[in-house]
């Protein structure tokens, strides 16, 4: 599995670093959350105060405790159509007419 993200591990039990994908590259704050529901996530994933994640807290087959990150990534999943004009292509209006 691909290293997405590092992070250092605060004194109050959340981590700082950065997520850096093919569309991200961001620094991001991972900061643990009060929950009474088993299934609610443990963490939530900030770049600054924009929440873009949620994490689970886990523990492996072989006993050490670990973070499973579901990141929500905005960016369009397929790239954009653009177009560009020349500038003597665009239709022009002149002073008291209208374009047509």
């Amino acid at each position: 599995m691909a290293t997405i993200g590092t992070f250092t591990r605060g004194e109050d039990g959340s981590f700082a670093g950065t997520i850096r994908t093919l569309t991200l590259n961001v620094k991001a704050s991972i900061k643990p959350v009060a929950t009474d529901n088993d299934k609610a996530p443990d963490h939530r994933v900030y770049a600054g105060v924009t929440e873009f994640g949620a994490g689970w807290s886990k523990t492996s087959r072989e006993g050490r405790d670990y973070l499973s990150l579901k990141l929500d990534d905005l960016s369009p999943s397929r790239s954009c159509q653009r177009r560009r004009f020349k500038r003597s292509l665009m239709p022009t209006a002149r002073p008291g007419s209208t374009a047509r």
